[in-house]
């Protein structure tokens, strides 16, 4: 499902035209994403949680030159469905 198939389901189910649901989605995005640049988990009980992780600095190899590099330490986001979308999903 890509995000205009979403969006049609969103105001199919919510009873939305296609452009509020269009607008509730990017609200949706928008305000997970300031939360995790603010270090901030959002929780959706029975969804999941997105979340962000420290990864830490590692060794990798330029495939062109097969060099070794410093790949540096990087914050990433990440997301841990919940209960219920793990039983959904199996």
């Amino acid at each position: 499902m890509n995000k205009a198939e979403l969006i049609d389901a969103i105001a199919k189910s919510a009873d939305l035209t296609k452009a509020d649901a269009g607008r509730a989605l990017d609200g949706m995005i928008d305000a997970i994403t300031i939360a995790l640049k603010n270090g901030e988990t959002v929780s959706l009980v029975g969804f999941g949680s997105f979340g962000v992780k420290e990864r830490a600095e590692r060794q990798g190899r330029n495939p062109q030159t097969g060099n070794t590099i410093t790949i540096k330490a990087a914050k990433i986001p990440s997301f841990k469905a919940g209960k219920a979308l793990k039983d959904a999903v199996s």
